[in-house]
C-alpha cells in the first residue's frame, strides 16, 4: 500500500467521522429543542387551567360585588360603574408604577424556562 493510498484512506475516514459528528450534533440540537419546547408547553397547560379557574372566580366575585354595591346605591348599574372605576384606577397604578417590573419579571421567567 502506497503512502498516497494511506492518505486517501485517512482523509476518507476523517471525512466519514466528520459527517457522523455533524449528524450527531444535529440530532442533539433537535433533542434539546424538543426538550425545551415540551417543557414550556407542558408547564403552560397547568398554568392555563389555574388561570381559567382564577379568572372564573374573579368574574363571579366581581359580578356579585357589582350587584351588591348596586343594591347599596339603589341602582344596579352604578355598582358596575364603581367596580369598573376601581379596576381602571388599579390599571393606571400598575401601568405607571409596576409596568417595567412586571415586564422584567415575566421576561426573566421565560428566559429561565428556556435556558433550564
Amino acid at each position: 500500500m502506497s503512502a498516497m493510498e494511506e492518505k486517501e484512506k485517512l482523509i476518507e475516514s476523517l471525512l466519514e467521522k466528520s459527517i457522523d459528528y455533524g449528524k450527531t450534533s444535529f440530532e442533539l440540537v433537535k433533542l434539546k429543542v424538543l426538550d425545551k419546547t415540551s417543557n414550556v408547553v407542558s408547564s403552560f397547560i397547568p398554568h392555563s387551567a389555574v388561570f381559567f379557574l382564577v379568572a372564573s372566580f374573579m368574574l363571579f366575585l366581581n359580578l356579585g360585588l357589582a350587584l351588591w354595591i348596586g343594591e347599596l346605591l339603589a341602582k344596579a348599574y352604578l355598582g358596575f360603574f364603581v367596580v369598573a372605576g376601581f379596576y381602571f384606577i388599579v390599571g393606571v397604578i400598575i401601568h405607571v408604577f409596576l409596568h417595567k417590573w412586571l415586564k422584567r419579571t415575566f421576561r426573566d421567567y421565560i428566559i429561565k424556562q428556556v435556558l433550564k
